[in-house]
């Protein structure tokens, strides 16, 4: 494959985009958490980039696009389109199996497999195992942690706090 057709093949940007980090979390990269959606090339030849922010008010939103920008850049896509898309709203859903495995490994409780918990509605906790020795013998302290897309946690064995990133 030459330079320039390997700069067509979708397999190598969505393997550049996975250098793109997040400002909270630098462990996982935006395709992780399933923030990029799709690269696709316009009519005219122009590589976009559809987004999807964790939430529409994001503040790191403006800081990933700059990212993306300059690492395509580097790349040799020199012009890039980037789009935002707010519907769908992202889920973790959208967050790969990789992203999980990464945020457990960093200390963080990954979500559920699925963003369908009832119970919370009912005053349940939802049981979340302890990222360091993974227990299962924990309780929520708080509904906000590091940032609000997390849940502060503490494991009732090794006694440590840590971060659940809640399910959206």
């Amino acid at each position: 494959m030459t330079a320039s057709n390997k700069k067509n093949d979708p397999a190598e940007i969505w393997a550049i985009l996975e250098e793109v980090k997040d400002p909270e979390i630098p462990v996982l990269s935006i395709v992780d958490l399933g923030i990029a959606r799709e690269a696709k090339f316009t009519e005219g030849g122009q590589l976009e980039i559809v987004i999807s922010p964790t939430y529409s008010g994001c503040p790191a939103m403006y800081m990933l696009e700059e990212q993306i920008n300059e690492t395509l850049h580097n790349h040799g896509f020199s012009d890039v389109l980037i789009t935002t898309k707010l519907s769908p709203a992202w889920t973790t859903d959208w967050m790969t199996e990789q992203g999980r495995k990464k945020l457990e490994a960093y200390g963080i409780a990954p979500p559920e497999k699925s963003s369908q918990n009832k119970s919370v509605l009912f005053g349940g906790q939802k049981q979340v195992s302890c990222p360091k020795c993974k227990s299962d013998h924990t309780e929520q302290i708080s509904e906000f942690g590091s940032t609000a897309c997390k849940a502060l946690y503490r494991c009732l064995d090794c006694l440590e706090p840590f971060d659940y990133f809640k399910c959206i």
